[in-house]
């Protein structure tokens, strides 16, 4: 029986997981349940971890294992301890995990975009889901002033 690390790789977070194309989807078991709570599938595999602190906070409370224990989810009066539905919990972990998959995203992007790119113009990209106003259309079609 062969268990290399190639074919078995080291999950780098409890309760995450990647997708042969390169996902990172999390998931939690429901205490006393053989059902499982699908947290979502994120861009990174921070953010999916995130998504399950997030889950196994509401779930067990104080007494959980997380993936970062410096820095527990904000703690909620109402919902640590298993008080939660897993709808509710669902939707909370795929709110954090969200937010931290954008920030990340946000900061590799700015990270690897040039320092020396011009601010783009307000002209150059309005915005299609508003309709113009006379001004802005007047504007527009003659041209920026030189």
């Amino acid at each position: 029986m062969d268990t290399s690390p190639e074919k078995h790789p080291r999950r780098p977070y409890r309760g995450v997981r990647m997708r042969k194309w390169g996902k990172w989807v999390a998931e939690i078991r429901e205490p006393n349940k053989r059902s499982r709570l699908w947290l979502g599938s994120y861009s990174t595999a921070v953010a999916a971890a995130r998504a399950y602190d997030t889950a196994v906070f509401y779930l067990r409370g104080r007494s959980a294992r997380l993936n970062f224990p410096d820095d527990p989810p904000a703690s909620c009066a109402a919902g640590a301890g298993g008080e939660l539905s897993a709808a509710c919990i669902r939707k909370r972990a795929a709110e954090v995990g969200a937010s931290v998959d954008a920030l990340l995203v946000q900061k590799k992007t700015r990270a690897a975009a040039p320092a020396t790119m011009a601010p783009v113009a307000a002209f150059e990209r309005p915005d299609l889901n508003r309709q113009p106003s006379p001004d802005a259309a007047a504007a527009y079609a003659t041209g920026p002033d030189v």
